[in-house]
């Protein structure tokens, strides 16, 4: 049987629809003959929540919302959502449904398992819709607060800048780069010093022993001698210079009378005044003392 141009044509459109309809359901994360599980879940607020929308368990995903059942005659009412679940998944009683938006603002439905493992919800059954709310509820409640903050870093970033400008700043940051030179100036001063001063700390260590041996020696030889006989030479000494003094001060020795006796004071003091008329009479006339010949006396001729 010869296929005419047009049954090719109808079973190429039948092919691409088919295809079609199974790549849409793939890219929403169903499958058209797809043996999964139907349960109902219940919520106030849907916060835009859609069909194809992926139902996770413990972060792993589970299934996806295939049907939303919105009562346009009663909006008041809770929205009831069909969802597909993998057959595998057993739901204990008292589990409940989360919506949850990330930071990028994608949507999906989180299952908060119950604690009764032994009770398990059948398919068709309610899954309660709980109200937390997500991340990006945090960050809108936020945003007057990092609204506030941002103002007051603008108002810190303008008194920055005009502080910035301030020719004054300027000139201080020059004198700041000024002393920052002088500082690593200095810093490089003292390094050598430090080096100059490394260096000569042995020769400087060797005198300072040198020095500690002699006073070691030193402390040595003033522990050798006797101080009570040197104590008792210079008692004695002093003693003896005692006496001396004393005689000098009284009138019945020689030397006391010496320097106590006014008129041999007064006689020797003439002494002296005529033996110094004496010394300039001698210098005047000095022929009048004196009369010899070295080759004796010449006699006179007749």
């Amino acid at each position: 049987m010869a296929f005419t141009k047009e049954i090719k044509i109808a079973l190429t459109a039948i092919v691409a629809v088919v295809a079609l309809f199974f790549g849409m359901n793939f890219l929403k994360g169903m499958t058209a003959f797809s043996n999964s599980t139907t349960y109902k879940m219940t919520f106030s607020d849907l916060k835009g929540l859609v069909e194809s929308t992926p139902v996770y368990a413990n972060g792993y995903k589970v299934g996806t919302i295939r049907e939303i059942l919105f009562d346009y005659e009663h909006v008041d009412k809770e929205v009831t959502v069909l969802c597909d679940i993998d057959p595998k998944l057993r739901i204990p009683v008292g589990t409940t449904a989360k919506i949850e938006t990330d930071l990028m603002g994608n949507l999906k439905v989180s299952l908060i398992m119950g604690k009764a493992a032994a009770q398990r919800l059948k398919p068709g059954e309610v899954i309660e819709g709980s109200e937390q709310r997500g991340m990006m509820d945090h960050v809108n409640e936020m945003m007057p607060t990092l609204n506030s903050i941002v103002m007051k870093i603008d108002s810190i970033t303008t008194s920055i800048n005009i502080i910035m400008s301030d020719p004054a700043i300027h000139s201080m940051m020059q004198n700041i780069d000024g002393m920052t030179a002088s500082l690593k100036f200095t810093t490089e001063e003292i390094n050598y010093m430090m080096k100059e001063l490394r260096g000569g700390m042995p020769l400087l260590m060797e005198h300072a022993n040198n020095t500690l041996a002699n006073t070691e020696s030193l402390t040595g030889k003033l522990n050798d001698i006797d101080i009570n006989a040197t104590m008792s030479k210079i008692d004695n000494t002093l003693s003896n210079v005692e006496a001396m003094t004393r005689s000098l001060n009284s009138t019945e020795g020689s030397i006391g009378l010496l320097l106590h006796d006014k008129q041999l004071y007064n006689n020797l003091t003439a002494i002296t005044a005529d033996a110094d008329s004496l010394l300039i009479d001698l210098k005047a006339h000095p022929m009048r003392y004196v009369h010899f010949s070295i080759f004796g006396k010449k006699e006179k001729k007749k």
